[in-house]
């Protein structure tokens, strides 16, 4: 299987540069290249329901970073 190269990587800081959260800065999670998504830390939140669980016995709402598309992000530094 051959490699998709990307121009972010895990740990780089990118600055998303456009959509909705044009202007938001942070640290790239997760890079899925064949998908072309990234996931920026704090840059666009989202809700997910829960079911309760043994380790979360009350479930509720989790708030979680949804992904980016990779050609919206650029990276800073």
């Amino acid at each position: 299987m051959s490699q998709i190269k990307t121009h972010v990587k895990k740990g780089d800081q990118v600055e998303i540069i456009t959509g909705n959260h044009k202007g938001k800065r942070g640290t790239v999670l997760l890079v899925n290249a064949i998908k072309g998504q990234v996931v920026v830390e704090g840059a666009r939140p989202l809700k997910k329901a829960a079911k309760p669980t043994e380790a979360n016995p009350s479930g509720g709402i989790n708030t979680i970073d949804g992904p980016v598309h990779i050609s919206n992000v650029k990276k800073v530094g």
